[in-house]
Order: C-alpha cells, then structure tokens, then sequence
C-alpha cells in the first residue's frame, strides 16, 4: 500500500481524467454485457416462437411496435441494436485507450523528471550508493514499468470487478441456479491467486536485479574499451558479460516456467466453470426453467465472468514487476537530501570573501579534512598543493557544498554558506574539475554550456585564453567538430583546454583549477596560467596542483598532507622553510631538469 500512495502523489493530476476513462470503460463493458441479451433473443424469438417476455432489459422491442415474434422485421431490428451496440463499443475503446495513453505517457514523462530532479539533487556520497546500472535502471525501465500499474493493470482490474459484479446480477435475474458455478469455483482462484503472487513477486525482483546488471556491464564495457584492448582482455570481458546475460537469460526462464504453470492452472479451471455452466443450463432447458437463447446468453456470461477473473488474476501476477519497481523508485525517491539549499541569495554587486574556518570532514567514518582554517578574500590567488590523497579536492568541492563539512564553518561575505540556495552560491565558482568531462557534443556547445546563446567571439575569446584556439581550428570542423562521449577523440590534454575554455567563459568571482593543466606540457600551462593571471586580476583564483611550478605565482600557497595544512605562505616563504614544499619542488625541478639533459643528449 505504501507504493500505491507513493504512486499516487504523481497520478492524482491525472485522476479527473482517469475517472473519465473509467466511465467510458464502464460504457464499453455495459455494452458488451448487453450483447449476450440481443443474442439470447434472436435465438428465442426469431428463429423459436416463444411468447414475449417483455419484463427484460429490451422487452419493449417485443411488445410488437418493433416486429412480431418469428418475423425478419424484428430481426432486423435486433441486428441493428446489435450492430449499434457493436459500434458505440468501438468508438468508446477507441478514445478510452487514446486518453489511457496520454495519461501513462505524462505520468512516466513526470516520474523520470522527478528521478531526474532527485538525482541531481543527491550529494555525491548518496548517488555513489547506486551504481550506474541501478540509476538507469530506475529512471528507464522501473518508471516504464511503474506507469503500467497506474494507467493500465489496475483500470483493467477494476474493469473486470465491474463486469463480473454486473454479469453476476444479469445470471441472478436469469436463473439463481446458475450462480453455483462461478461460486463454487471462486475460492479456487483466491487460492491459486495468493500462491502464485509471492512466487512471482520474487521472480520479477531477480528480472529486474538482472537488468540492472546487464546495463551496468554494458557501461562499463562502452567505457572500457580501450583500456580492455590494450590489456587483450576481451575474452575475461566476453565471460563476465556471458555470465550476468546467463544469469538474465535463467531468471526470465524461471519467470515462463512460473507463468505458464500459473495459465495452465487458470485455463483448467476457467474450462470447468465454462463446462459446469452449459451442463446446468442444459439441465435447466431439459427441464423446461429456460428457453435455448437464455442457455447461449447464461454460458457466455460464465464465460465473461472466468475471462475478466482470468485478467483480474493475470494483471496480479504482473503487478508484483510493477510493484518491485515501484519499490525500487519509492527507495531513490525518498532518499534523504544531506545538503539542502539555504533561503539567501549571495549579493551580485558584493565580492566575494572566503573563510574556511577550523573546517574538518569525514566522508564514510574516515577523516578526510582535519582542521582547515584559510582566508580567501576577493582577489586573491591561492595554490593548494600536496600529495596524493591529501584532501585538496574534497577541500574545493566544499566550497560549493558539494560535500558538507562535519566540524567548522566556510562562510561567504561572512555567512555560512549552508545559508545559501545552492544555485545562488554555486553560481559563485568556475570549476575545472581532476576528471574533466565533455558532453558527446560540439566543441562550441561544450565551451559554451554556462551560456549557450552567447556571441561566437565570446566563445573564441575563451578558447585563446585557455590555449585551445589553436588546436580546435585545426580540427575537421573547427569548433563544429563533434567530440564522443566524455571527450573521446582527442588528447587528455586538449580536454583539458576545452574544460578550462568552459570554466572561463562562466566568468564567475571565483575560478577554481584542480589539477587541471596536469596533462599539459610546462610550456603551454605557462602561457595558460599567464593568460588566467592577466584575464582574471578581478577574480579569486584557486589552483590545485601535483606540478608545484603551477602555483609559484600566487599570493599564498598551502601545502596539504593527511587532510592537514602543514605549511603555508608564498613560494619565497616556503622556499625559505626548506620543508616539505621545498624538498618535493627540488626533486621535481631536478627531475625536469635529467628529462631535459637526457633529450638534448
């Protein structure tokens, strides 16, 4: 019940205009359980002449007006209430499924906006609790899957209650005896029914566990691929790929075996009660308590009844799918958001000033960042540097609340920045981040993401700055070239320049580089950090580096081990200090220095 509610807070728009549907699907069903009835009285009063019983439902097409008995005037008269009601059915199903349609299709569009909407959302630790194969999973197939409950399984649920309630009354107006039948065999559908849901709840639970897998493998192959050629390890890759498509293939097998046992079970004993019904109603004409025509009419309503308790039980059976997505979304959905926007809006015509102050982090229980205090006032340009693992990343990423700090505060024009809306205070940061990624899409679009109708000039501009211009003119279609997926077909380097080009046109108050020049030879970063000192005076600059030649121009270097600051000051200053800045310097300037000697030799 608690994925139904969950479902219902995003069907409820639509629920006007399901009822609507619902009536027009009781219209259809009314009409069809009318039909038995014309039927009932051509056998009866076309092709028999037995006297009028004008107390039915169409009894008033006997009293003559319309036709004698055994005439082809009342024939035809019933073949066209026959043809008519034939007719409205049609036309009914025909705008009853088109505006099923529509609703199911709006529901899933506002589902994946929603899962969308989450996802971006949900803090980095929360979304590296799914994989990615779980994410597409939830947001693809479980909304597919999940709108299905809604918009069709449980209408035609309804559907068939509707009609075997009506069909019931019509037999109990007929003849009560022939309710034996139906009655009799009802608590053997409940039985079978309440088995066989349990079974397949876990069944579809494997399917979609399966899938998840599947598309996980695929990603990560797609991804993979080159570093899988260059290992030769395509046939390891070909076993894991075979064994999660066996692992499918079986789980999908077990669900046929289920299902097909499930509708051999149901079609026995749909044909008893189908059986059972003619040989009453045979009884019941022998004995003289029904004419033939009620005998076609009482058989076809059994059948009716069996038929819409057959998809009642059916649409129950593939509702557990259903449910185990609607489980699954229901989970992400209501995963907790750990940084949450704040109600101010930072001042565009103020600078900005920084403090981090006495800051700590633990991500996963580990202590990440221990007691970081640092000033960053507007203008200021700042190199955070150190080892592996050290914390410098996390510490940028604070900055905007990618990740929240446990212990301390970072304040912006001297408020907590958890005070902030997010999008007002990341609006505040360019970064290029240590992964760079490119959108599977133009140079131009990817430079121009920030902006997307700025001036091509603009654009240009950035690209120069960034040391890109060059290369991307060379490129087939210059800045219409198409780059693949994250980047693919071109450098590390030349990524690298576009995600710089990117970050610069944004022209937010603070540009922040983490590591971002790591695949660039010394003599391009230099040209490009000294058109980011000239073009960004006005700005606060923060680069994180490996190469420590990347911050021997900023005004205060910081250099990080263990999450702590262990040394600050400029590049003089630390140089003076001969610590550890000093010492890791010296052996990357020696090493330069052995790289150089050995290529002029």
């Amino acid at each position: 019940m608690k994925v139904l509610g969950f479902g219902m807070k995003y069907w409820k728009k639509y629920l006007p205009w399901a009822i609507f549907s619902e009536l027009l699907s009781f219209a259809v069903l009314t009409a069809d359980l009318f039909m038995p009835q014309f039927s009932e009285m051509l056998i009866d009063y076309c092709i028999d002449e037995n006297v009028p019983d004008t107390s039915g439902t169409f009894g008033f097409l006997l009293t003559g007006k319309y036709g004698e008995v055994h005439s082809f005037r009342l024939f035809f008269t019933l073949a066209i209430g026959l043809m008519s009601l034939l007719l409205f059915r049609c036309i009914t199903v025909y705008i009853r499924n088109i505006m099923q349609q529509k609703q199911g299709l709006g529901l899933e569009t506002d589902l994946r906006m929603a899962g969308y909407q989450k996802l971006m959302e949900l803090d980095s630790a929360k979304i590296s609790g799914y994989n990615t194969g779980e994410l597409l999973q939830i947001l693809q197939s479980d909304t597919i899957m999940f709108k299905e409950m809604f918009c069709h399984m449980i209408p035609y649920m309804i559907d068939g209650v509707f009609y075997a309630v009506v069909a019931v009354y019509f037999l109990w107006r007929i003849n009560p005896a022939l309710l034996w039948i139906p009655v009799i065999i009802a608590p053997f559908f409940t039985v079978e029914l309440l088995r066989f849901r349990v079974k397949a709840k876990e069944k579809y639970k494997a399917i979609r566990d399966n899938n998840a897998k599947m598309s996980l493998t695929v990603q990560e192959n797609v991804e993979a691929v080159r570093l899988v050629r260059s290992f030769t390890n395509e046939k390891l890759e070909e076993k894991k790929f075979d064994e999660v498509n066996d692992s499918l293939k079986h789980s999908h097998i077990e669900q046929i075996f289920l299902s097909s046992k499930f509708t051999v079970i149901f079609s026995i004993i749909k044909q008893i009660a189908y059986i059972g019904s003619i040989a009453v109603a045979a009884v019941l004409c022998i004995r003289g308590d029904l004419m033939v025509g009620y005998l076609v009419a009482c058989t076809n309503y059994v059948l009716k009844i069996m038929d819409f308790l057959s998809l009642i039980n059916n649409n129950l059976f593939q509702m557990q799918q259903q449910l185990v997505s609607g489980e699954k979304m229901k989970e992400f959905f209501e995963c907790p958001i750990d940084i949450a926007s704040g109600p101010k809006q930072v001042s565009k015509c103020r600078p900005v000033d920084i403090k981090i102050d006495h800051v700590s982090l633990d991500i996963g229980g580990v202590r990440v960042l221990n007691d970081i205090t640092l000033d960053v006032p507007h203008g200021k340009k700042v190199g955070v540097v150190g080892g592996t693992g050290c914390g410098k990343s996390v510490l940028l990423e604070s900055l905007a609340r990618i990740h929240d700090v446990t212990e301390g505060q970072i304040t912006l024009n001297g408020q907590n920045i958890t005070e902030y809306d997010l999008e007002s205070l990341r609006n505040q940061f360019a970064y290029v981040f240590q992964d760079v990624f490119l959108f599977s899409d133009t140079i131009n679009s990817n430079i121009a993401y920030s902006e997307p109708f700025v001036n091509q000039q603009v654009i240009v501009n950035a690209a120069r700055q960034a040391q890109a211009h060059g290369f991307i003119t060379c490129l087939p279609d210059s800045y219409m070239t198409v780059v693949g997926e994250k980047g693919i077909g071109i450098s590390g380097g030349q990524k690298q320049r576009v995600a710089i080009a990117r970050a610069l046109l944004k022209d937010a108050p603070v540009l922040i580089l983490d590591d971002s020049t790591s695949a660039l030879d010394v003599k391009t970063e230099r040209k490009l950090l000294k058109e980011v000192e000239e073009n960004c005076r006005d700005k606060t600059v923060i680069i994180s580096a490996h190469r420590l030649s990347s911050v021997v121009d900023c005004d205060e270097i910081v250099y990080m081990k263990d999450g702590c600051i262990v040394e600050r000051g400029s590049f003089k200053e630390l140089m003076a200090k001969n610590g550890y800045f000093a010492n890791v310097y010296r052996i990357q300037e020696n090493a330069k220095r052995d790289a150089y000697e050995e290529e002029v030799m």
